[in-house]
């Protein structure tokens, strides 16, 4: 296990899987500006490792992924909106790592996933909680508001009307009703979370690397707006498939009737 921003974030890598901890139980994992620093080490070391196929983001602790942004920070650096623009500023570096991630991610989440938390679960491909977690964003019931990518992000998983309601109340909402209303694509039991995660992760890592990436470039284009989509690098990528050594590798062996070995390459 490697540790960044003074060990409030973790990473360590096994068969395939990448994991990332948000390394502050004291704080319920509440976001710092260095965690985000650390944050975008870890996907930058985790995007150039081959040995990285999948990605997993979790709480340290059963209390939360992550429960917002470090609200012990905000008089001083979130006083104001100039303060804020410098936040965001200090911060967007990671945010912009994670919603570019060329690889699959999957939020890992326990207990409180909040305000910021629940952002950076939405920036994941995959989300799966147990049944005792609680998701929100207080936004209003503490006088600030979300920009425009969070926004159309929440929209694009539970549409308009539910996020309205998100939005505009500050309230929380159980596992149960994240999973009905699409925030989460599965609900399972406390000790049956790390299994279920774990499995998908593997099924992920064992599957071609460059068909993945493909396919997480064409799926996140259908929620971009048409000025950011890059259909050219969509296609070069579904394209660079085709010619790969990987490809060659499944055809042959779905012939033999064994377990590809790929390459990414």
């Amino acid at each position: 296990m490697k540790s960044y921003a003074d060990g409030k974030m973790l990473a360590e890598v096994e068969e395939g899987i990448g994991l990332i901890t948000f390394n502050q139980p004291e704080k319920r994992n509440a976001m710092s500006v260095n965690m985000w620093h650390g944050l975008t080490e870890i996907l930058d070391d985790f995007e150039a490792s081959d040995a990285v196929r999948a990605v997993v983001m979790t709480g340290a602790g059963h209390k939360a992924f992550v429960s917002g942004a470090d609200i012990s920070q905000f008089e001083q650096q979130r006083a104001n909106a100039n303060a804020q623009l410098e936040y965001d500023r200090l911060t967007s570096a990671g945010r912009a790592r994670l919603a570019g991630f060329p690889k699959p991610v999957i939020a890992r989440i326990r207990g409180f996933c909040l305000g910021g938390g629940l952002g950076i679960a939405m920036q994941a491909d995959v989300r799966i909680a147990a049944v005792d977690s609680e998701f929100g964003i207080p936004a209003a019931k503490l006088g600030i508001a979300y920009g425009f990518d969070m926004v159309r992000k929440l929209v694009s998983l539970v549409g308009q009307a539910h996020a309205r309601t998100l939005l505009f109340t500050g309230n929380r909402i159980d596992a149960a009703e994240a999973g009905r209303i699409g925030l989460v694509n599965q609900v399972v039991a406390d000790e049956d979370l790390n299994t279920t995660v774990y499995e998908l992760a593997r099924t992920i890592a064992d599957n071609a690397p460059l068909s993945v990436k493909a396919m997480k470039m064409a799926v996140n284009g259908t929620i971009q707006a048409e000025s950011e989509r890059d259909l050219a690098a969509i296609n070069a990528a579904v394209l660079a498939c085709f010619d790969s050594e990987d490809y060659r590798e499944g055809r042959t062996a779905f012939m033999e009737k064994r377990k590809p070995a790929w390459k990414g390459r």
